[in-house]
């Protein structure tokens, strides 16, 4: 370096001196600055990591801390649970204390519209319904030479809805009358003979209750032929009903049966019971958490967007599916027709799984919970991010899983002593997938067991293979890649039946014929 006698002997001492200073604190300036954003990367890295580790104890933490508020303030009518539901209690004893606690929290798809990002996405499907207005009526314009939008499938789907009405009308008299009745009886005073005699009245109330929530719906499909969207109403309602009274007795009897003897028990009163049947739970309680007040603009919002669902599924019906499905049974069948008629069903078999999802979880259950101001509205968790099955099973439709998760489930391992959890499972597939397909064969009018292998076998065996321990987006790519086929398989196979039976009747009804599929050998 130049000495600094001959740099003030050129007049460039101070100056240079200052300039070299500069440089120097510019260099450790610069160096300060990115050992910052070093220093800021590794600790936003280890804030990850410590969520990431501590959501767990915080969820058994929270959970913890919800069990004692419940237990500081029993409930009635029901029994305390026995132990915290935290994760070693579960190991001991799986989840016999556990019991569904209802708490004021919107749907998931209501904070997620708040975000903008996801707002775009839902008017995307908005735009697709729109593409398929304007292509019906381009379609019609060019055949006819007019523009009209018909609605003959929608027509057809819901015609002789009045009548499904009228029955629906007896079937709710017998769910709002009988059970409470039934419950009165047998918690009137147990005098001798007396409360032997109002159990025996109960007892034939239900009887009587089962067999018309049973059979008259089915007698009045079959006698006048319903088409499928009516029948759907009326099997939903069964089936609802059903579930509805079953959680209502299984609740409330328990107090009643271990009351003392010569003691009456107060029944619920008649007014929670009456809410009870219409707000979108389930589970039966005495009280519910409300909201203060209704919003009539998001209930009539939410409507229509149910609407626009039941249109959305019309047009992927009859642009998607009945152009390729209507004639199919009138061609051989071959193993490559039925492969690809499975792979063009993919597509419009995703969409209504998504309809089916927005219109009646979302839009139906939030538009009757407001009216009532039923507080809790989670009907159903995240369920598309789910990278195991038996996740997706568990968050896909909360409010049937706490139905099934409460009175199949728990008192399955209640019966067997709290073991044999793999039986219970068992026995919650087995129900669920009888009940489902039920619900296809009521509504579709044939017998075709697809829905019950795809849930029952299939379903069953991927709720055990892909289970919890399975993470990652690779797994969550598997869970809809499955979702896709086998929503596919259904819509195929459900289609073909259907058009399989219209054009190759039986020439005499016999039940080996209402049973076997009449697209294995349909060829007309």
């Amino acid at each position: 370096m130049e000495p600094k006698a001959a740099r003030l002997r050129r007049g460039e001492g101070p100056r240079a001196e200052q300039e070299d200073r500069c440089s120097g604190e510019g260099n450790a300036e610069k160096d300060r600055g990115m050992d910052l954003v070093q220093w800021t990367r590794h600790m936003e890295a280890v804030k990850t990591q410590l969520l990431e580790q501590a959501q767990g104890p915080l969820l058994e933490l929270l959970d913890r801390a919800m069990w004692e508020a419940v237990q500081s303030y029993p409930p009635q009518g029901g029994p305390l649970p026995s132990v915290p539901p935290d994760s070693s209690s579960k190991a001991r004893e799986p989840s016999l204390g556990k019991r569904k606690m209802f708490i004021i929290r919107k749907s998931l798809l209501d904070e997620l519209m708040e975000v903008q990002h996801f707002r775009t996405i839902y008017h995307m499907f908005i735009a697709g319904l729109c593409v398929f207005i304007i292509s019906t009526l381009a379609i019609d314009l060019i055949d006819e030479g007019r523009l009209m939008l018909e609605f003959d499938l929608l027509i057809f789907s819901f015609g002789q809805l009045p009548l499904a009405l009228m029955t629906w009308f007896p079937m709710f008299l017998s769910t709002l009358l009988v059970p409470y009745q039934a419950l009165r009886l047998w918690a009137r005073p147990r005098a001798a003979g007396a409360w032997t005699l109002g159990m025996g009245l109960g007892c034939a109330l239900l009887a009587a209750h089962t067999a018309v929530l049973c059979v008259l719906p089915v007698h009045v499909a079959l006698k006048y032929q319903l088409p499928p969207a009516s029948r759907c109403v009326l099997v939903f309602e069964q089936v609802r009903f059903l579930m509805k009274s079953y959680s209502f007795l299984r609740e409330a009897v328990p107090g009643t049966v271990c009351a003392r003897v010569g003691e009456g028990t107060q029944a619920p009163r008649f007014s929670s019971y009456l809410y009870f049947l219409f707000c979108p739970t389930l589970i039966y309680r005495k009280t519910y958490p409300r909201t203060p007040s209704v919003r009539w603009n998001y209930v009539a919002k939410n409507f229509a967007q149910a609407l626009g669902c039941v249109l959305y599924a019309c047009f992927i019906l009859s642009r998607l599916c009945v152009p390729v499905f209507a004639n199919m049974s009138r061609e051989p069948f071959s193993t490559r027709a039925l492969v690809l008629s499975i792979m063009h069903a993919t597509l419009p078999g995703i969409f209504m799984l998504l309809l089916i999802f927005f219109a009646f979880l979302h839009c139906w259950l939030n538009a009757f919970a407001e009216m009532l101001r039923f507080g809790d509205r989670m009907f159903y968790r995240d369920w598309w991010n789910s990278t195991s099955f038996s996740n997706y099973y568990r968050t896909w439709n909360v409010v049937v899983h706490d139905w099934l998760y409460s009175y199949v489930y728990q008192d399955g391992l209640w019966l067997l002593g709290g073991r044999a959890r793999g039986a219970a499972v068992l026995g919650v597939f087995l129900v669920s997938a009888v009940v489902h397909e039920y619900i296809f064969c009521f509504a579709l009018g044939f017998f075709y067991p697809v829905m019950l292998v795809l849930f029952f076998v299939i379903g069953g065996l991927m709720n055990f293979m892909m289970h919890d321990r399975h993470t990652g987006p690779a797994w969550n790519v598997l869970m809809w890649t499955m979702l896709f086929l086998g929503q596919g398989i259904q819509v195929s196979l459900y289609c073909q039946e259907w058009y399989a039976r219209r054009h190759c009747p039986l020439p005499q009804t016999t039940f080996w014929g209402l049973v076997t599929p009449r697209s294995w050998s349909c060829h007309s």
